[in-house]
């Protein structure tokens, strides 16, 4: 019994760490949402907080239509009002007669402003839509910010309760927040400098996104080819979903018959709307070129501000990118096998919808280190591949392009004649000058 009660506490650990595990990516393992709570004053009944989201992911944003933040207040707290940002819904005001709150729900959802919005509701980096650049493209990290009165708090400065349960959406599932936890107040320097103030208290929140919580299905696949093998290695077949998948059907249409308004891709084998297509174009004496191809196979959709991570070992000796901007994350020291790549500003930074000019590409040029560096056992092919954050399917490595066998063979064989005809030579010649020898005495 005891040995039972043992396994089964294992196995739950086990599983308790698979799904948490879920949540951290080796190839950004630092990245977060940070939300920071700063009380800048009290109010008669309650405080005036700034609240900021920080984009803390390298590669990964928080696309249209944009986050939304929610949490539960500990007393009956309502919100008298917002600058940059809104609650979704006002909740029951009822009881409240002369002044009406912007919202009296016990767990509220608050959501950006729209760019445009009013003068008189805004305040500095707010009003994006909800949009959130990832850290590489953006320079910095990103930040969303808005300002809010919060009243019926009963709260001085020595007895505040943080809210709790937080959630952010982003805009779908994905993200999960941990516990509010205080921090050193935030200090804000004015604008001379020569003058700094402090938040009378301060917490941050942080959360993390798990790919297995956004969704169970890649979105984007990756095929292969090389100039030695004139055999092309397709996505795998329903990489992203089946159209033959009566429980689950997929919405596809082909080339020519898109009539309706869904959101829908071209039918293909692996119905993902993203394809990445890795083609190894020249083998130099120092050098070696890759042409990278990314192709929009939805109907519907413009990626703009799309990004491409690629792991592969050669990236420590990158020598350029012909058009796309590309910078290492170097996650471990002097290890460098990892690059984000992305558009150019009004150049090819819109992937644009499935067509004649739905897919860009680039070249990329490696140095040739010789120690590592072989066309044999897919070495020359990337380890892993992601397209705006999301991990695409690859091939499996067994069917990946090989070199042909016959030149192995043709070399083997050239190099047996040559030692053939040498040895015969030699033997030629030593018996020639015996027979010479012979002739003269």
């Amino acid at each position: 019994m005891a040995f039972q009660q043992v396994a089964l506490l294992l196995l739950i650990l086990a599983t308790t760490s698979l799904f948490d595990a879920e949540g951290y990516d080796s190839l950004d393992p630092d990245a977060n949402i940070t939300i920071k709570w700063d009380i800048m004053a009290w109010t008669a009944d309650g405080y005036v907080a700034y609240v900021a989201l920080y984009n803390y992911q390298r590669y990964r944003h928080i696309r249209a239509p944009g986050w939304s933040i929610g949490w539960t207040w500990p007393k009956k707290e309502v919100i008298w009002s917002m600058l940059g940002a809104e609650a979704t819904e006002r909740g029951d005001c009822s009881s409240f007669k002369d002044a009406i709150p912007h919202n009296c729900e016990q767990t509220p959802t608050l959501v950006d402003l729209m760019p445009g919005a009013p003068y008189n509701q805004q305040v500095r980096s707010c009003c994006k839509g909800g949009v959130l650049r990832s850290w590489v493209q953006n320079g910095a990290p990103d930040v969303g910010f808005f300002t809010m009165t919060v009243g019926q708090s009963e709260t001085t400065d020595t007895d505040v309760r943080l809210p709790t349960n937080f959630t952010l959406k982003a805009p779908g599932l994905g993200y999960t927040c941990g516990s509010a936890s205080i921090v050193e107040p935030t200090k804000f320097p004015t604008a001379d400098k020569r003058r700094v103030t402090q938040a009378f208290m301060t917490w941050n929140v942080t959360c993390t996104f798990s790919p297995f919580i956004a969704r169970k299905m890649p979105t984007c696949c990756v095929s292969l080819s090389a100039f030695y093998d004139s055999n092309i290695v397709s996505c795998p077949t329903c990489s992203c979903g089946c159209r033959s998948n009566t429980s689950s059907p997929q919405i596809c249409a082909e080339r020519d018959a898109v009539n309706s308004f869904e959101p829908l891709v071209r039918c293909s084998d692996h119905m993902c709307p993203i394809r990445i297509h890795w083609h190894i174009m020249m083998n130099y004496k120092e050098y070696w070129r890759v042409k990278v191809t990314i192709t929009n196979f939805h109907y519907r959709m413009n990626y703009s501000d799309w990004n491409l991570v690629i792991q592969h070992p050669n990236f420590d000796d990158m020598a350029r990118s012909f058009s796309f901007n590309y910078k290492s994350l170097s996650l471990y020291g002097t290890i460098n096998d990892t690059v984000v790549l992305w558009g150019i500003n009004f150049f090819n930074d819109i992937l644009m919808q499935s067509g004649p000019d739905g897919y860009i590409q680039t070249e990329l040029l490696f140095y040739k280190d010789r120690a590592p560096f072989t066309l044999e056992d897919g070495w020359a092919f990337p380890r892993a591949v992601l397209f705006d954050g999301d991990y695409c399917q690859m091939p499996p490595p067994d069917i990946y392009p090989s070199l042909p066998k016959i030149e192995s063979k043709l070399y083997y064989t050239s190099i047996s004649v040559i030692v053939a005809a040498i040895v015969i030579s030699v033997v030629i010649i030593f018996v020639t000058v015996y027979v010479h020898k012979l002739t003269v005495k």
